[in-house]
């Protein structure tokens, strides 16, 4: 069993922590500034298969039940912690992984620190924080992979179909870009924009995973947990007067306001025998984000079974939001209608701390970036009987457009 040994110190405000990771396979989470920087990996396992991440959630326990951890700053990412991004799909060919990193620079509110993490019997020094120069700029085109604007209409439809044929309520359909990085090129850019134009997202890269998402899986804290479920969407207005119409009339869409409540009770479901005391508003609230309106609920209550935010994930993923209703039919049409592996998108990215603790996005707004620099990207859109292929269609570029932008 590897054994570690993690330090971690307080220290004064970093400030930039994406300057602090690698500028090919930067490792980061981080929201409004906040958050923690990977430097090296000192643990790195790896997850496949349809228990990935109850298999993840006992080599956790393993790891942590092994280590020494002093960690005085006692901040939400400080101490012993590891980095995640876990497949969407249970026969996806993509690695699902949890990452400790060899140092770890972190800020919450006012309070900053440095974690060191060695491995036992290792006597290589934990590697010390250091800035890092932007590299070069460089722009690039994702233009359509496998599934092109007029395969997604028909895609679209197809499923309207099934779903007015009475086999499902709602299925999630994706579609894919895809480009390649130029060498050597400093993948910090495109985390640098993405950081700065979604500030109120999670903004992460893991793996060679990278994006910015609104979406709140789940998040664990000395006993609370809670959620954000996004579903329904529509694109801001031109001006002050038609954006505000645009959030009204997302407010009152018949259609998306059945696609939210999909949602939000699929993540009612899986949580209640984890959490007592679940409580959500009766109205979802509107979102807005710098290029489209969101419907959002919040769900907030107590552990009652000493979960980790592991298990947690393993019970909630797939949500509605990101498959469909129900959710064993709507995965069967996303594997026969969908002609790709989504890999890593849309399942949970995030982080978890020796106590269980963690913060976990759906993994939307996102991008893998492989070994040969080559890229993928995908946007979906959850279908109901109202769907119309069109509209559907614009959604993904919508959705699209943080990745396009960012690497553009």
């Amino acid at each position: 069993m590897t054994q570690l040994r993690v330090e971690t110190t307080r220290v004064d405000d970093p400030k930039y922590l994406l300057k602090f990771t690698d500028e090919s396979s930067p490792l980061i989470w981080v929201r409004k500034a906040h958050g923690m920087a990977g430097i090296g990996e000192a643990v790195r396992l790896t997850f496949s298969g349809p228990d990935r991440m109850s298999e993840a959630c006992e080599a956790w326990r393993a790891i942590v039940s092994a280590a020494t951890v002093s960690d005085p700053v006692q901040a939400p990412g400080s101490g012993l912690i590891a980095f995640g991004t876990f497949a969407f799909d249970d026969s996806s060919t993509a690695e699902s992984v949890l990452i400790v990193p060899r140092t770890i620079v972190g800020r919450r509110g006012d309070v900053s620190w440095v974690t060191r993490i060695r491995v036992e019997g290792d006597a290589t020094p934990a590697p010390e924080p250091e800035l890092r120069r932007l590299g070069e700029e460089y722009r690039l085109t994702l233009l359509p992979g496998e599934v092109s604007p007029d395969d997604y209409r028909a895609m679209v439809e197809a499923a309207v179909g099934r779903i007015a044929a009475g086999e499902l309520s709602k299925v999630v359909l994706a579609r894919d870009l895809r480009g390649h990085l130029p060498a050597g090129s400093d993948l910090r850019r495109v985390l640098y924009d993405l950081a700065l134009g979604y500030p109120d997202c999670w903004t992460y890269a893991i793996d060679g995973f990278l994006g910015s998402s609104p979406e709140t899986l789940v998040r664990v804290d000395h006993g609370t947990v809670s959620a954000r479920v996004l579903a329904g969407t529509t694109a801001r207005g031109a001006d002050a007067v038609s954006d505000q119409e645009r959030a009204v009339a997302l407010a009152t869409s018949a259609k998306d306001l059945d696609e939210h409540g999909f949602a939000v009770r699929s993540v009612l479901t899986a949580l209640e025998p984890h959490s007592r005391g679940l409580a959500t508003s009766e109205v979802p609230f509107t979102l807005k984000l710098p290029n489209l309106w969101h419907l959002a609920s919040d769900v907030i209550g107590t552990l009652s079974d000493g979960s980790t935010s592991l298990d947690l994930i393993a019970a909630l993923h797939p949500t509605a939001a990101v498959a469909g209703t129900p959710t064993a039919d709507a995965l069967a049409l996303i594997r026969e209608l969908e002609p790709f592996d989504r890999g890593r998108y849309a399942g949970p990215v995030g982080w978890v701390g020796a106590d269980g603790d963690g913060e976990w996005a759906v993994a939307l707004r996102s991008a893998q970036v492989d070994a040969a620099g080559d890229i993928t990207a995908y946007a979906g859109c959850g279908i109901v009987a109202e769907s119309v292929p069109e509209r559907e269609y614009l959604e993904t570029k919508m959705k699209f457009r943080p990745i396009v932008e960012a690497f553009a």
